[in-house]
């Protein structure tokens, strides 16, 4: 295995972790914190939380999971070719999505909402929360005691207020610091993975065309090559040649563009990269793309009605289950009432972003149907 790179994050020079521990045998210290991000509840509960479609819509959209995998196959990929560590790259990108409510943004906006008189929701800190205290499998402390680096990546957005709370991992966002390079390049191959494959399972859906997606400028240009190398290829391969070589473009393009920025600034440690601007990053013109491409799916597949009414439901159905738990705790599993007994509406909301898809919508029927036990 090729040694790291300077600026790259080093296992051996961790900030540490939260709850000390004998050092790991025949891994690192990143490897540790993917192995126990893998093993975790909250990683295998994505499986049956929604992308965009919801779980029940059919079986082959993304659900949270693939989704975190083939972010983690990017985010490797690339890292590899900048010299950074790519235990910790993975190990940020299969957990970064592990505090996400059911029904995706929407489950996400309607808890915020629910939870404004008390703090508000952020996935990104209820990621941090699973990792640091929600997570119950090991005797000597709660959560999974991931090294500080991980829980850096993991926390790509936090409010200044927050960012007061969380002493040194809030630090950098009072300060106007970056992460370090492992975890901006997780947070870039997330936005590759997410675009790629919403055009792939909107296409599916029959949500957004062909047609439709010849209007735009990267999506335009590959079909157009596909088609000049395979005149006769249509449907499902058409489509996935297409994205195929859409990713291939992005995936690129960051890695050259990451490269030359690096070369340009030479950080010599990651303190360094952390005093930077951020590194990881497109060229403008194919920055220029990914965005056009992100305005198609607002657009066209996220406030397309069909989606728009199953957002409705999911909203209806958080908002229920927050008011009716909160209303009365004993309505809760019982370590939950333990929680609820300190702060029940954290305790509700930590209870309602665990859930996936299927389990909200049984818990909603549990409560408001007469017909249910």
């Amino acid at each position: 295995m090729r040694e790291p790179a300077p600026y790259a994050a080093r296992p051996g020079l961790s900030r540490g972790r939260r709850h000390r521990e004998t050092a790991p045998v025949n891994r690192s210290e990143y490897q540790r914190d993917r192995d126990r991000i893998v093993h975790s509840t909250a990683f295998r509960r994505l499986e049956y939380k929604t992308q965009v479609f919801v779980n029940h819509e059919g079986d082959l959209f993304r659900t949270r999971l693939t989704h975190s995998l083939e972010v983690a196959q990017i985010a490797r990929a690339v890292a590899r070719s900048l010299g950074l560590d790519e235990d910790l790259t993975e190990a940020i990108a299969l957990a970064h999505d592990l505090g996400h409510t059911p029904f995706g943004h929407t489950g996400q906006d309607a808890l915020n909402a629910c939870m404004k008189p008390h703090g508000g929701f952020e996935h990104n800190l209820q990621s941090l929360r699973v990792v640091d205290l929600l997570e119950q499998r090991y005797a000597a402390f709660d959560g999974l005691n991931l090294t500080f680096e991980t829980r850096e990546g993991i926390l790509k957005h936090c409010s200044l207020g927050n960012a007061r709370r969380l002493a040194e991992l809030g630090e950098r966002f009072i300060r106007r610091r970056q992460p370090s390079l492992e975890a901006q390049l997780a947070n870039l191959a997330d936005e590759i993975a997410y675009n790629n494959h919403d055009v792939d399972d909107g296409l599916r859906s029959g949500l957004v065309t062909l047609d439709q997606l010849a209007e735009v400028g990267i999506f335009a240009r590959h079909m157009k090559a596909v088609l000049a190398e395979h005149p006769r290829l249509a449907g499902r391969r058409l489509i996935h040649e297409t994205v195929r070589r859409m990713i291939d473009t992005l995936v690129t393009d960051l890695t050259r563009t990451s490269a030359a920025n690096i070369r340009a600034r030479a950080p010599r440690t990651i303190e360094e990269v952390r005093a930077a601007p951020p590194l990881i990053g497109y060229s403008r013109a194919v920055r220029e793309e990914s965005l056009e491409l992100k305005r198609f799916l607002r657009e066209n597949l996220y406030r397309h009605y069909r989606v728009v009414r199953m957002s409705a439901k999911a909203r209806r159905i958080v908002t229920d289950l927050y008011g009716a738990f909160v209303a009365d705790p004993r309505l809760l599993p019982p370590e939950f009432q333990t929680r609820a007994r300190e702060d029940a509406p954290r305790a509700v909301a930590d209870y309602i972003a665990g859930m996936t898809d299927r389990y909200a919508i049984l818990e909603h029927r549990r409560l408001f149907s007469i017909d249910e036990t």
